[in-house]
């Protein structure tokens, strides 16, 4: 038995896939608008990380210089249509990551904020601290603890409306990051 293949659209069985929806082809490219409309407006030192042909590189530029409203409308069309051709995918990420920074860096300020606040309440936290950082300077962490308790001692007796004093916690913090990155160094350069 052999079965014929259809030869016009109105021949298909109803259950066989043709494609996406136009609904979906519209939004598709909507997205690919706004994702263009993103690249226009970024410095073009960003726009030469990112892996853009050298057509659609050159269309963001002009879309950067155009002036006229109706000329930027165009153009920024222009550069949707050149996005169809694009690594929109590769593109998303780089720009989510410039924006929101990556979810390693996120947690690792967050771990760096709790072990400032802990070392600001307890005084077991720095013996922990230099128990896994030995190399630190240990008078300039007691210094750092020492200010930025003292700060938020003062904080918390401030009247509504006047500004806290945040310099020796955010010192603190940057001290914690440091010992954090020479530690990410030393580990890169003995791997």
């Amino acid at each position: 038995m052999t079965h014929e293949i259809p030869q016009s659209p109105d021949e298909l069985p109803d259950n066989v896939y043709d494609g996406p929806s136009k609904s979906q082809v519209k939004r598709d490219m909507l997205a690919l608008l706004d994702l263009g409309k993103e690249l226009v407006d970024l410095s073009p030192e960003r726009l030469k990380q990112l892996p853009l042909s050298e057509r659609l590189y050159e269309a963001i530029r002009l879309a950067q210089r155009t002036t006229s409203r109706e000329g930027l409308r165009r153009q920024v069309h222009y550069v949707g249509k050149l996005m169809r051709d694009a690594q929109s995918d590769e593109i998303r990420t780089q720009l989510d990551t410039w924006k929101n920074g990556s979810r390693e860096q996120t947690q690792t300020m967050h771990r760096l904020e709790t072990l400032r606040d802990r070392l600001l309440k307890d005084d077991g936290a720095l013996t922990t601290l230099l128990e896994k950082y030995p190399q630190a300077d240990v008078q300039h962490l007691r210094s750092l603890i020492r200010e930025g308790r003292k700060e938020v001692t003062a904080n918390q007796a401030l009247r509504p409306g006047q500004e806290p004093q945040r310099k020796h916690y955010r010192a603190l913090f940057q001290a914690l990051k440091s010992l954090q990155d020479s530690e990410t160094q030393d580990s890169d350069t003995t791997a």
